[in-house]
C-alpha cells in the first residue's frame, strides 16, 4: 500500500496521552482543538485511527464519533467522518447516499463502480450487506435503469477474469467493439458491456491498441459518437481507468477545482477514498498534466481548516 505521506508508525505513551487529553477535554483553544483533531487524523491511517478511537472510548466511555460530529461541522467534518471509515465503508457509504431518497447521484455511482478494481468491488458489496442489511446490486438495480443500468450491475456482479492476456482474443475482441459500434448504424451496447465487464484490465488495454487498426477512432472517440448521457460517461470512465486510473483521478481533480472555487463533495471524495491507495501517484500525473501540484490547486480553491485538512491529506507539494 502507498501512502502520501510519511504516517506515524506508532503512539509513544507520552504522545497518546497528549492527543486524549485534548480530545476528551476539548481545553478552551477551540482552535487548538480543532488543529490537533487535523493533525492526528490526517496524519495517520486508518487502522492507527481506529487505535485511538479504540483508546478514547475506553477513557471516555462514549463514541469518538459522536464527539467528532459535535466538534466539527461542514466541509471538514465530511472529510474527518470519512477518514474514521475503512476505503470499503466509505465507497459503501457514497454507494449509499448517491441512491438515498429523490434522485439519483450517478456521477457519484459511475466514478466508483467504474473506477474500483473486481477485489475491491466485492469487499465494497461485502461492507454495503453489512452496513446496510442490504445487497449493493438490488440498491443500484432499483435506482437505475436502461443500459447505464445493465452496465452497473454487470461491473457490480464480475467475477476477477484473469490477469493473463489471451493474445488469441485480442483480435476478436477489438474488432467486435468496433463492429458493434462504429461500423454499425446504432450500437450492440449489450456486446460492449460484456467485453469490458469480462475481460482483464491488462487484455482490454491491448485491445484498446488493437481497436485503433479497425476503426478511424479511439475507443474514447468511438464512445462520444456512439453512446450519449450517463453510460457515455460510464463507458469513458472505464476506458479512461482502464488506460491510466491515477490520471484519471488527477483529470477529475482538475475539473473539480477548474472554476473559482471547488466542488467540494468529488475533491472531498477523491481525496478521502484515494489517500491511503494512490495518491502520490495521483500528485504526480496531476503535475505533469496541468501544470501545477495538486497541493497548489487545492490551497487556491478552498480555505480554512478545510484546506488544512486536505493539504495534510495530500502531503507536500510537488
Amino acid at each position: 500500500m502507498v501512502y502520501v505521506i510519511e504516517k506515524k508508525s506508532h503512539f509513544t505513551t507520552l504522545q497518546g496521552q497528549h492527543i486524549l487529553n485534548i480530545l476528551l477535554n476539548k481545553i478552551f483553544d477551540t482552535h487548538l482543538y480543532i488543529q490537533t483533531i487535523i493533525d492526528v487524523l490526517t496524519k495517520r491511517t486508518y487502522n492507527q485511527r481506529r487505535e485511538i478511537a479504540f483508546a478514547y472510548e475506553r477513557r471516555a466511555k462514549k463514541d469518538m464519533i459522536s464527539a467528532l460530529k459535535g466538534a466539527l461541522s461542514g466541509s471538514l467534518e465530511t472529510v474527518i467522518l470519512g477518514l474514521m471509515k475503512s476505503t470499503a465503508q466509505y465507497d459503501a457509504s457514497e454507494i449509499k447516499a448517491s441512491i438515498k431518497g429523490l434522485g439519483t447521484d450517478e456521477e457519484s455511482l459511475i466514478e466508483i463502480l467504474c473506477s474500483r478494481s473486481n477485489a475491491e468491488l466485492k469487499e465494497i458489496k461485502k461492507v454495503y450487506k453489512e452496513l446496510f442489511k442490504k445487497d449493493l446490486e438490488k440498491d443500484v438495480a432499483g435506482d437505475t435503469s436502461g443500459d447505464f443500468a445493465k452496465l452497473l450491475l454487470a461491473l457490480a456482479k464480475r467475477d476477477e477474469p484473469s490477469s493473463i492476456i489471451d493474445y488469441q482474443k485480442i483480435d476478436e475482441d477489438a474488432r467486435a467493439l468496433y463492429d458493434a459500434g462504429v461500423k454499425r448504424k446504432g450500437t450492440d451496447v449489450k456486446c460492449w458491456i460484456s467485453i469490458m465487464s469480462e475481460r482483464s484490465v491488462p487484455h482490454l488495454q491491448k485491445v484498446f491498441e488493437r481497436y485503433k487498426s479497425y476503426s478511424p477512432y479511439d475507443m474514447q472517440e468511438s464512445i462520444r459518437k456512439e453512446v450519449k448521457g450517463d453510460l457515455e460517461k460510464s463507458f469513458l470512465t472505464l476506458v479512461q481507468c482502464f488506460e491510466n486510473k491515477q490520471l484519471y483521478f488527477a483529470n477529475r481533480l482538475q475539473d473539480a477545482m477548474k472554476s473559482k472555487g471547488a466542488k467540494e463533495k468529488v475533491l472531498t471524495r477523491i481525496i478521502v477514498s484515494r489517500c491511503e491507495v494512490d495518491l502520490k501517484k495521483i500528485r504526480q500525473e496531476f503535475k505533469a498534466h496541468h501544470g501545477k501540484s495538486l497541493y497548489q490547486t487545492i490551497a487556491e480553491h478552498t480555505k480554512g481548516d478545510y484546506l488544512r485538512a486536505l493539504l495534510s491529506l495530500c502531503g507536500g507539494d510537488d
